[in-house]
């Protein structure tokens, strides 16, 4: 019987299958199914309970920063401050109301954030807050100090904070065309951000808007549920532009005048579209 069978298993295919055909089975030899087929597979409640596990570990290390190491390339530090601008107007817009995109800057020096330490260069952190209520919060034109308060704003997205970065007040430009240089003149340094403006910042709020403060930013951008843009200072004047400066630092040590990467973010007043202007 053995024998036979050994000559089964040396038989060709073509011979099986002719004694098949004539009523002769012909038994395969055994597989063995080796290691691989005894292992088994994960269950559906295996897999959701793991899924749930990574989900808690996420909201548990998730960082309360959006933070870029390094501003080495200025161009995308720009469309940064860029795309935090765009979205506190279309949360503006989308929502009827108004919100705040607060600016900031600290020593990068120091790895802590935030930091008391001095000069506060290299670090530049960003915030945006929406009205809960769709009002405006207070009566303009500001003339004396007004802090929104926290229990009527909303904390929209994380705050940002981009390192090797600083605020610049560079001078208006010509108004003849698209590049840094020729990029259109605001009015005055009050419809600017930089190093030294707004002169007479006159609106404050906090991060985060629950708990203790851990940082009050004094320079703020406005969005209406229009979709208008403005720097609020103690004039608030709707001007036609205003802009943000920033150039690189290398630590605590801006980028030597003249400075070779001066950018400027520029956002209308009306429309409130935000464009990069650069040399």
């Amino acid at each position: 019987m053995d024998t036979d069978n050994k000559e089964r298993k040396r038989m060709p295919r073509s011979t099986k299958k002719m004694l098949e055909n004539q009523g002769t089975r012909v038994e395969s030899p055994a597989v063995n199914p080796g290691p691989w087929r005894a292992r088994r597979a994960f269950t559906l409640i295996e897999m959701l309970v793991v899924m749930g596990i990574i989900a808690i570990l996420m909201v548990l290390v998730a960082p309360a920063f959006t933070t870029l190491k390094s501003a080495g390339d200025v161009t995308g530090a720009a469309y940064t401050i860029k795309g935090v601008l765009d979205t506190a107007r279309t949360y503006a817009m989308a929502n009827n109301t108004y919100t705040w995109v607060g600016f900031y800057e600290e020593n990068v020096s120091n790895p802590l954030s935030p930091n008391p330490d001095a000069p506060a260069i290299g670090r530049v952190v960003m915030s945006i807050v929406a009205s809960k209520d769709g009002t405006m919060m207070y009566t303009a034109p500001l003339t004396s100090l007004v802090t929104l308060a926290p229990a009527n704003l909303i904390q929209v997205g994380k705050a940002t904070k981009i390192d090797n970065l600083h605020f610049k007040t560079f001078v208006a430009g010509s108004g003849t065309g698209n590049t840094f240089d020729t990029r259109p003149a605001v009015s005055s340094t009050a419809a600017q951000i930089g190093d030294n403006a707004p002169p007479n910042p006159s609106l404050r709020f906090q991060y985060p808007v629950g708990g203790t403060a851990q940082y009050t930013f004094a320079k703020v951008v406005q969005f209406s549920p229009r979709g208008e843009g403005v720097v609020d200072n103690s004039n608030y004047t709707l001007t036609p532009v205003s802009e943000i400066g920033v150039q690189l630092t290398h630590g605590i040590t801006p980028e030597p005048s003249p400075v070779k990467n001066p950018i400027a973010i520029q956002l209308t007043g009306v429309g409130g579209n935000v464009k990069i202007y650069r040399r």
